[in-house]
């Protein structure tokens, strides 16, 4: 049976379309997609991501061992501060993607996707070592995303906030703080998966609900509202942000991905980094690749990518862009296809369709600056 996140009873009361997703009882959408996508880049909304796994790392040595279970460098990290990175196996192959926090040298947290959570738990008890406790802390946080370039203004106005506007203010890209609130730790961060000015809240379970709420109130001159899950994607995916399913999975390694810069060699030790270093040397096998879809055909996952008749890649992801107005398609293609070639073309349902490689990402913004 599937889960319902501590806010999901305002889902249904604002009329919000649910559907199973990752094991658990999610809105795609309230008003619409494309409007909703145009209220996050213009204005700010909310999102209720509390499905997403938290993960903590305790002990003398718990940034030692985060760094040993995933590519980019815990160590050189300060307290207070993110870092995103992958979890790989030996075969150098994504586990997961995730957030690490380090409150110091001796707490971690590990932001999973919900459908990995179990599993990314399962896998760190399986290669623990030296002095450390796991405990999966999913169940009793809950998670709002609160994005778009009015983000800022809205926590400043709310009331969860009001002790620590100063440090809101100040805060810097990929960086946290934690306060109380009601004599509960909460966790602020400057993250988010739109490409848009935003945080990231995780507050116990039983306050999520009340926080929600709040946020929506105060906001309502700011235009803040609900996001589902349809628009989520289509904002992650302009500024092409991978998504685990997609663009990543156990058949996929962080350099075929794009995500080379995320993989630091030169800090030691790492599960995946002897494949990793080969496949580096070699030259990956296939690259992720942007391209523009000619007639506005849709080009969906797994739709075949075909340069001058053979076969090269496959498409991860691909929508109509509501920012730029096009098609558009993510690809893992094979790493020596060209990229000024004319020969592109997409199989979409039978249809061989035009299409047309271009840079990533597709969409940057300002607001996050």
């Amino acid at each position: 049976m599937a889960a319902r996140t501590p806010i999901y009873v305002s889902h249904v009361e604002r009329g919000g379309r649910i559907v199973e997703f990752a094991g658990f009882l999610m809105p795609v959408l309230f008003e619409g997609i494309v409007a909703e996508h145009e209220r996050v880049r213009n204005r700010v909304g909310l999102f209720d991501v509390s499905h997403m796994g938290e993960i903590e790392i305790t002990g003398s040595s718990a940034s030692r061992f985060a760094d040993y279970v995933v590519s980019n460098n815990v160590g050189r990290l300060d307290n207070g501060q993110i870092c995103y990175t992958v979890c790989c196996n030996d075969d150098g192959h994504v586990l997961d993607d995730l957030l690490v926090y380090k409150f110091s040298g001796e707490r971690i947290l590990l932001v999973a996707n919900a459908v990995n959570t179990a599993k990314i738990f399962d896998h760190l008890n399986g290669v623990a070592r030296w002095d450390v406790e796991i405990r999966d802390l999913s169940a009793p946080t809950g998670q709002i995303a609160v994005q778009g370039p009015l983000s800022r203004d809205l926590l400043l106005a709310s009331d969860l906030c009001s002790a620590v506007r100063d440090k809101i203010k100040e805060l810097a890209y990929y960086r946290f703080f934690t306060f109380e609130h009601n004599g509960s730790e909460v966790i602020l961060s400057r993250t988010g998966y739109t490409g848009e000015l935003g945080y990231e809240i995780y507050l116990p379970a039983g306050a999520s609900l009340e926080a929600w709420n709040e946020l929506l109130e105060v906001g309502g001159d700011l235009g803040a509202a609900p996001i589902g899950l349809g628009a989520r994607d289509t904002l992650r995916f302009e500024p092409c942000y991978c998504l685990y399913g997609h663009e990543l999975d156990e058949e996929t390694s962080p350099l075929e991905a794009g995500l080379s810069w995320v993989v630091k060699f030169k800090k030691g030790d790492f599960i995946g980094r002897g494949a990793l270093m080969a496949e580096k040397e070699a030259g990956p096998a296939r690259t992720l690749a942007g391209f523009e879809i000619d007639d506005r055909g849709i080009a969906r996952q797994g739709f075949r990518v075909m340069l001058e008749g053979e076969e090269i890649g496959r498409v991860t992801s691909g929508t109509f862009s509501p920012t730029l107005k096009k098609s558009l398609a993510l690809a893992l293609i094979r790493r020596t296809a060209p990229a000024d070639s004319e020969g592109y073309c997409v199989d979409i349902r039978g249809k061989s369709v035009a299409a047309r490689r271009v840079e990533l990402p597709f969409y940057k913004s300002r607001s996050n600056d």
